[in-house]
């Protein structure tokens, strides 16, 4: 075991606090990570505050993990020491249904193990503790290699809200000239406006504020529609294939469906904490429309979106923090005073 320092919170109510948290020693097949950035994701406020449920306290947030290998198994192939690499949401699952054989982890049927809070199956039915912190001990096959010449902390974020827009707008098979409404210009938004561009399609970003018109646009976003405007949702009737919901906050649904096109889909990525005013089937029958949703993605899709987004030039928009600024990190990510995502740097712990 190593110790190493971190953050943590000790309840719902307790903010971050320095800490230390234990890692194992490698074993055969774990790659040993030292870390420089992690992302700071809302879900990491939501589990931290229990918003979705009890959190399992002490709790060592951070799932957009970037660093460098210090030590690798003995039977370790994929990975050397030096090497860059990421973890994202998940460090494990049980490698044996469906799901995980046809690599779609993050569905695994006995629950992927995430990296935070989660029980560590196989390490003695510990809890995961995540990225807020100098170091982290993965198995090799949840680990992910970031591309030469890809910024280090604007990759971080990609690692969650990167492959959480990407993976959508794959299966749903975007192709060039399709078109792609964006609810929310957050830290997923902002993610799927660039990568849908970047797949070739024409991008359509709902905001109820007026103000982020000029920030779509600058994003790469062909339209900006103003949803709270009754006018601006009825110009948009049955313009759009398909959309990503990145909204994280309660909000009905019916008329964003409205403006999607015969087949077209809606699918969600945020998760309220409260319920959703209910969808009218009568909507999705008319127009033989599809309302569904999508959790992060796998680790070979995760791994095949880096590499498209340094392909494409895409990282994500980022603002640097230290470790004393947790706290006012979160209030402003819950008030939205953030472009687009913060970025925790490590070295500050």
């Amino acid at each position: 075991m190593t110790q190493v320092k971190a953050y943590s919170a000790a309840s719902a109510t307790s903010g971050l606090r320095p800490d230390t948290v234990e890692r194992r020693a490698p074993g055969p097949h774990d790659v040993a990570i030292d870390i420089a950035f992690c992302g700071l994701c809302h879900s990491d406020v939501h589990t931290i505050r229990s918003e979705w449920g009890p959190a399992k306290y002490p709790l060592v947030p951070g799932h957009e993990i970037v660093g460098v290998v210090s030590r690798v198994g003995d039977s370790v192939e994929g990975f050397t020491v030096g090497q860059r690499v990421g973890v994202g949401c998940m460090v494990d699952s049980c490698r044996e249904c469906d799901s995980c054989l046809e690599g779609f982890e993050q569905y695994c049927e006995a629950g992927n193990v995430g990296t935070y809070g989660a029980v560590d199956r196989r390490n003695g039915d510990v809890i995961t503790q995540g990225g807020y912190s100098q170091g982290i001990v993965v198995d090799e096959n949840y680990v992910v290699h970031i591309p030469e010449g890809m910024d280090p902390a604007a990759a971080a974020p990609l690692l969650c809200a990167g492959v959480t827009t990407y993976s959508p707008l794959r299966y749903l098979d975007v192709q060039e000239g399709d078109a792609i409404g964006v609810i929310g210009l957050g830290g997923l938004g902002h993610m799927g406006v660039k990568i849908a561009k970047a797949l070739g399609a024409t991008v359509t970003v709902f905001t109820t504020s007026p103000a982020k018109a000029p920030e779509a646009l600058a994003l790469g976003a062909d339209t900006v529609v103003v949803s709270s405007d009754p006018a601006a949702m009825a110009s948009a009737k049955g313009s759009l294939n398909a959309i990503l919901d990145t909204v994280a906050a309660v909000h009905d649904l019916n008329p964003y469906l409205r403006t999607l096109a015969r087949d077209g889909a809606l699918i969600q990525l945020g998760l309220p904490s409260e319920k959703m005013p209910p969808v009218d089937p009568g909507q999705l029958i008319r127009r033989r429309l599809a309302y569904g949703g999508s959790l992060i993605g796998g680790i070979a899709e995760t791994q095949e979106m880096l590499d498209f987004c340094a392909e494409h030039g895409i990282a994500s928009d980022i603002e640097m923090v230290t470790a004393a600024e947790l706290d006012q990190a979160y209030d402003r990510m819950v008030a939205g005073d953030v472009k687009y995502r913060f970025v925790l740097d490590v070295a500050t712990l």
